[in-house]
Protein backbone atom coordinates (compact mmCIF):
# COMPACT_ATOMS: atom_id res chain seq x y z
CA UNK A 1 0.00 0.00 0.00
CA UNK A 2 2.56 2.11 0.63
CA UNK A 3 4.56 1.45 -2.63
CA UNK A 4 1.54 2.74 -3.91
CA UNK A 5 0.93 5.36 -2.66
CA UNK A 6 4.78 6.54 -3.28
CA UNK A 7 4.23 5.54 -6.67
CA UNK A 8 0.43 7.65 -7.47
CA UNK A 9 2.82 10.92 -7.79
CA UNK A 10 4.90 9.44 -10.80
CA UNK A 11 1.74 8.14 -12.47
CA UNK A 12 0.18 11.64 -12.18
CA UNK A 13 2.77 13.19 -14.06
CA UNK A 14 2.98 10.32 -16.58
CA UNK A 15 -0.27 10.65 -17.57
CA UNK A 16 0.03 14.62 -17.68
CA UNK A 17 2.78 14.21 -20.14
CA UNK A 18 0.87 11.87 -22.08
CA UNK A 19 -2.19 13.83 -22.52
CA UNK A 20 -0.19 16.92 -23.16
CA UNK A 21 1.75 15.46 -26.19
CA UNK A 22 -1.90 14.05 -27.62
CA UNK A 23 -3.46 17.44 -27.73
CA UNK A 24 -0.26 19.13 -28.80
CA UNK A 25 -0.29 16.74 -32.15
CA UNK A 26 -3.75 17.18 -32.78
CA UNK A 27 -3.67 21.14 -32.26
CA UNK A 28 -0.50 21.06 -34.20
CA UNK A 29 -1.59 20.02 -37.40
CA UNK A 30 -4.26 23.03 -37.05
CA UNK A 31 -2.21 26.05 -36.39
CA UNK A 32 0.45 25.15 -38.22
CA UNK A 33 0.34 26.88 -41.09
CA UNK A 34 0.36 25.82 -45.06
CA UNK A 35 3.11 27.00 -46.63
CA UNK A 36 2.68 27.46 -50.17
CA UNK A 37 5.20 27.04 -53.03
CA UNK A 38 6.90 30.29 -53.83
CA UNK A 39 6.04 31.31 -57.24
CA UNK A 40 9.21 31.34 -59.64
CA UNK A 41 10.43 34.74 -60.74
CA UNK A 42 9.44 35.71 -63.99
CA UNK A 43 11.12 39.38 -64.75
CA UNK A 44 9.69 39.64 -68.24
CA UNK A 45 5.96 40.15 -66.99
CA UNK A 46 4.61 43.36 -66.72
CA UNK A 47 2.71 43.54 -63.73
CA UNK A 48 0.64 46.90 -65.66
CA UNK A 49 -0.67 44.22 -68.22
CA UNK A 50 -2.30 41.89 -65.91
CA UNK A 51 -6.10 41.18 -66.02
CA UNK A 52 -7.94 43.38 -64.16
CA UNK A 53 -11.21 41.26 -64.38
CA UNK A 54 -10.23 39.75 -60.45
CA UNK A 55 -8.96 42.96 -59.01
CA UNK A 56 -11.16 43.71 -55.58
CA UNK A 57 -12.68 47.47 -56.24
CA UNK A 58 -13.14 49.18 -53.31
CA UNK A 59 -16.35 48.52 -51.06
CA UNK A 60 -17.53 52.26 -51.01
CA UNK A 61 -17.34 52.76 -54.73
CA UNK A 62 -18.58 49.82 -55.96
CA UNK A 63 -22.55 50.17 -56.71
CA UNK A 64 -23.66 46.34 -56.54
CA UNK A 65 -27.02 47.18 -57.56
CA UNK A 66 -26.45 48.74 -60.68
CA UNK A 67 -23.77 48.96 -63.82
CA UNK A 68 -24.83 50.98 -65.64
CA UNK A 69 -26.00 48.65 -68.16
CA UNK A 70 -29.71 47.85 -69.29
CA UNK A 71 -32.08 45.72 -67.85
CA UNK A 72 -34.12 44.96 -70.53
CA UNK A 73 -32.45 45.03 -73.88
CA UNK A 74 -35.03 44.94 -76.66
CA UNK A 75 -34.70 41.78 -78.90
CA UNK A 76 -35.62 41.79 -82.51
CA UNK A 77 -35.25 39.06 -85.02
CA UNK A 78 -31.75 37.78 -86.78
CA UNK A 79 -31.32 37.70 -90.26
CA UNK A 80 -28.29 36.95 -92.02
CA UNK A 81 -27.79 35.53 -95.64
CA UNK A 82 -26.49 31.98 -96.03
CA UNK A 83 -24.38 30.92 -98.53
CA UNK A 84 -24.29 27.44 -100.39
CA UNK A 85 -21.58 24.85 -99.32
CA UNK A 86 -19.75 25.89 -102.44
CA UNK A 87 -19.66 29.74 -101.40
CA UNK A 88 -18.87 28.69 -97.89
CA UNK A 89 -15.65 26.41 -98.84
CA UNK A 90 -14.67 28.84 -101.48
CA UNK A 91 -14.98 31.99 -99.28
CA UNK A 92 -13.19 30.54 -96.06
CA UNK A 93 -10.35 29.11 -98.77
CA UNK A 94 -10.11 33.03 -99.89
CA UNK A 95 -10.27 34.18 -96.52
CA UNK A 96 -7.66 31.95 -95.20
CA UNK A 97 -5.28 32.77 -98.31
CA UNK A 98 -5.50 36.37 -97.16
CA UNK A 99 -4.38 35.93 -93.89
CA UNK A 100 -1.87 33.35 -94.51
CA UNK A 101 -0.04 36.15 -96.32
CA UNK A 102 0.22 37.63 -93.00
CA UNK A 103 3.68 38.59 -91.72
CA UNK A 104 5.34 40.68 -88.75
CA UNK A 105 6.83 43.41 -91.03
CA UNK A 106 9.40 45.83 -89.22
CA UNK A 107 10.51 47.58 -91.98
CA UNK A 108 7.46 50.13 -92.65
CA UNK A 109 7.62 52.58 -95.53
CA UNK A 110 6.55 56.43 -94.61
CA UNK A 111 3.90 56.67 -97.10
CA UNK A 112 1.44 58.45 -96.49
CA UNK A 113 -1.91 55.65 -95.56
CA UNK A 114 -5.38 57.37 -96.14
CA UNK A 115 -7.17 58.25 -92.39
CA UNK A 116 -10.24 56.58 -93.56
CA UNK A 117 -9.26 53.60 -93.92
CA UNK A 118 -7.14 53.42 -90.30
CA UNK A 119 -10.95 54.74 -89.04
CA UNK A 120 -12.60 51.67 -90.79
CA UNK A 121 -10.36 48.83 -89.12
CA UNK A 122 -10.53 50.29 -85.66
CA UNK A 123 -14.45 50.26 -86.38
CA UNK A 124 -14.27 46.89 -87.47
CA UNK A 125 -11.87 46.02 -84.11
CA UNK A 126 -14.98 47.37 -82.05
CA UNK A 127 -17.59 45.22 -83.46
CA UNK A 128 -15.08 42.65 -81.07
CA UNK A 129 -17.11 40.53 -78.52
CA UNK A 130 -16.62 41.81 -74.90
CA UNK A 131 -17.71 40.54 -71.42
CA UNK A 132 -21.23 41.73 -70.87
CA UNK A 133 -20.94 43.84 -73.50
CA UNK A 134 -18.70 46.42 -71.79
CA UNK A 135 -16.37 47.18 -74.80
CA UNK A 136 -13.30 47.85 -72.82
CA UNK A 137 -10.72 49.23 -75.37
CA UNK A 138 -9.81 52.60 -76.14
CA UNK A 139 -7.69 52.74 -79.75
CA UNK A 140 -4.59 55.41 -79.46
CA UNK A 141 -4.09 56.35 -83.21
CA UNK A 142 -0.72 58.73 -83.10
CA UNK A 143 0.51 60.26 -86.45
CA UNK A 144 2.01 63.66 -84.89
CA UNK A 145 5.71 62.54 -85.79
CA UNK A 146 6.84 63.82 -82.39
CA UNK A 147 5.02 62.27 -80.65
CA UNK A 148 6.02 59.18 -82.17
CA UNK A 149 9.30 60.02 -81.43
CA UNK A 150 8.72 60.26 -78.18
CA UNK A 151 7.19 56.89 -77.75
CA UNK A 152 10.16 55.67 -79.62
CA UNK A 153 12.68 57.04 -76.96
CA UNK A 154 10.33 55.74 -74.40
CA UNK A 155 9.98 52.00 -75.57
CA UNK A 156 13.63 51.73 -76.74
CA UNK A 157 14.89 52.68 -73.22
CA UNK A 158 13.07 49.73 -71.82
CA UNK A 159 13.51 47.49 -74.41
CA UNK A 160 17.39 47.73 -73.71
CA UNK A 161 17.07 46.80 -70.20
CA UNK A 162 14.57 43.89 -71.30
CA UNK A 163 17.23 42.39 -73.24
CA UNK A 164 19.76 43.09 -71.14
CA UNK A 165 18.65 42.55 -67.96
CA UNK A 166 14.97 41.21 -67.39
CA UNK A 167 14.27 38.93 -70.09
CA UNK A 168 17.39 36.52 -69.69
CA UNK A 169 19.73 34.42 -72.10
CA UNK A 170 17.05 31.89 -73.37
CA UNK A 171 14.62 34.61 -74.75
CA UNK A 172 17.16 36.75 -76.14
CA UNK A 173 19.19 33.81 -78.14
CA UNK A 174 15.77 32.76 -79.25
CA UNK A 175 15.12 36.32 -80.94
CA UNK A 176 18.37 36.05 -82.45
CA UNK A 177 17.08 34.17 -85.07
CA UNK A 178 14.42 36.55 -86.20
CA UNK A 179 17.67 39.65 -86.17
CA UNK A 180 15.33 41.97 -83.82
CA UNK A 181 16.84 44.15 -80.71
CA UNK A 182 15.68 47.02 -78.84
CA UNK A 183 16.05 49.65 -81.78
CA UNK A 184 12.25 50.28 -83.24
CA UNK A 185 13.18 52.78 -86.13
CA UNK A 186 9.74 51.68 -87.38
CA UNK A 187 8.29 53.40 -84.54
CA UNK A 188 9.35 57.09 -86.21
CA UNK A 189 8.98 55.53 -89.89
CA UNK A 190 5.54 54.36 -89.86
CA UNK A 191 2.52 56.85 -90.21
CA UNK A 192 0.92 55.76 -87.85
CA UNK A 193 1.31 54.05 -84.24
CA UNK A 194 -2.27 52.65 -83.19
CA UNK A 195 -1.86 51.83 -79.04
CA UNK A 196 -4.56 49.16 -77.48
CA UNK A 197 -5.72 50.01 -73.96
CA UNK A 198 -7.87 47.76 -72.29
CA UNK A 199 -10.04 49.37 -69.50
CA UNK A 200 -9.46 47.75 -66.62
CA UNK A 201 -12.98 49.41 -65.19
CA UNK A 202 -15.12 51.66 -66.28
CA UNK A 203 -16.55 54.82 -64.67
CA UNK A 204 -20.50 55.08 -63.77
CA UNK A 205 -22.52 58.33 -64.04
CA UNK A 206 -22.20 58.25 -60.68
CA UNK A 207 -18.49 58.21 -60.62
CA UNK A 208 -18.20 54.64 -58.65
CA UNK A 209 -16.37 52.01 -61.05
CA UNK A 210 -17.50 49.84 -63.19
CA UNK A 211 -16.72 46.37 -63.83
CA UNK A 212 -15.11 45.51 -67.11
CA UNK A 213 -15.57 41.29 -67.22
CA UNK A 214 -12.78 39.37 -69.10
CA UNK A 215 -11.37 42.47 -70.34
CA UNK A 216 -7.84 41.35 -71.53
CA UNK A 217 -9.54 38.39 -73.27
CA UNK A 218 -11.72 40.97 -74.68
CA UNK A 219 -9.57 43.07 -75.88
CA UNK A 220 -7.12 40.80 -77.27
CA UNK A 221 -10.21 39.43 -78.97
CA UNK A 222 -10.30 42.84 -80.66
CA UNK A 223 -6.35 42.80 -81.18
CA UNK A 224 -7.40 40.13 -83.72
CA UNK A 225 -9.93 41.42 -85.67
CA UNK A 226 -7.59 44.54 -85.89
CA UNK A 227 -4.75 42.37 -88.12
CA UNK A 228 -7.01 40.71 -89.96
CA UNK A 229 -9.10 43.71 -91.04
CA UNK A 230 -5.41 45.44 -91.72
CA UNK A 231 -4.41 42.80 -93.95
CA UNK A 232 -7.81 42.78 -95.45
CA UNK A 233 -6.95 46.37 -96.21
CA UNK A 234 -3.56 45.87 -97.12
CA UNK A 235 -1.47 47.42 -94.60
CA UNK A 236 1.36 45.38 -92.16
CA UNK A 237 2.40 45.78 -89.09
CA UNK A 238 4.72 43.91 -86.26
CA UNK A 239 2.85 43.00 -83.02
CA UNK A 240 4.73 44.86 -80.35
CA UNK A 241 4.30 44.76 -76.34
CA UNK A 242 6.44 46.93 -74.95
CA UNK A 243 6.94 45.65 -71.60
CA UNK A 244 7.44 48.17 -68.12
CA UNK A 245 6.11 51.10 -70.81
CA UNK A 246 2.78 51.13 -70.08
CA UNK A 247 3.18 54.12 -67.23
CA UNK A 248 5.12 56.06 -68.80
CA UNK A 249 2.87 55.85 -72.54
CA UNK A 250 -0.03 56.12 -70.62
CA UNK A 251 1.25 59.31 -69.29
CA UNK A 252 2.87 60.86 -72.03
CA UNK A 253 -1.17 60.27 -74.10
CA UNK A 254 -2.82 61.69 -71.34
CA UNK A 255 -4.66 58.28 -70.35
CA UNK A 256 -6.26 57.54 -67.39
CA UNK A 257 -5.23 55.27 -64.79
CA UNK A 258 -8.27 52.50 -65.21
CA UNK A 259 -6.26 52.14 -69.11
CA UNK A 260 -3.48 49.37 -69.37
CA UNK A 261 -1.20 49.26 -72.69
CA UNK A 262 -1.77 45.45 -74.09
CA UNK A 263 -0.31 45.96 -77.41
CA UNK A 264 1.75 48.62 -79.90
CA UNK A 265 1.12 48.56 -83.67
CA UNK A 266 3.09 50.22 -86.12
CA UNK A 267 0.85 50.39 -89.32
CA UNK A 268 1.72 51.23 -93.06
CA UNK A 269 3.22 50.02 -96.50
CA UNK A 270 6.62 48.04 -96.29
CA UNK A 271 9.10 49.40 -97.57
CA UNK A 272 10.62 48.34 -100.67
CA UNK A 273 13.61 46.39 -99.65
CA UNK A 274 11.67 45.20 -96.78
CA UNK A 275 12.52 41.60 -95.77
CA UNK A 276 11.33 38.77 -93.56
CA UNK A 277 12.52 35.54 -92.06
CA UNK A 278 11.85 32.02 -93.68
CA UNK A 279 8.94 30.82 -91.53
CA UNK A 280 6.75 28.02 -91.81
CA UNK A 281 3.43 27.69 -90.11
CA UNK A 282 2.33 24.59 -88.31
CA UNK A 283 -0.12 22.13 -90.21
CA UNK A 284 -3.48 21.89 -89.75
CA UNK A 285 -3.44 18.05 -88.08
CA UNK A 286 -0.68 19.97 -85.60
CA UNK A 287 -3.37 22.41 -84.70
CA UNK A 288 -6.40 21.12 -84.85
CA UNK A 289 -8.19 18.32 -82.83
CA UNK A 290 -11.30 16.45 -84.40
CA UNK A 291 -13.21 14.50 -81.46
Amino acid sequence: MALFSSLTPVFIAIICVLIGVILKKTSGGKEKPETKSKPASRPWIDEDLKDGTDHHLEEEEVDEEWQGLDENVAHVPFFVERYSEAEMIKRSQTFYELLNKRRSVRFLSDEPVPREVIDNVIRTAGTSPSGAHTEPWTFVVVQDPDLKHKIRETVEEEEEINYKKRMGDRWVNDLKRLRTNWIKEYLDTAPYLILIFKQVYGRLPNGKKKTHYYNEISVSIACGILLAALQNAGLYTVTTTPLNCSPHLRALLQRPANEKLLLLLPVGYPKKDATVPVLTRKPLEDIMVVM
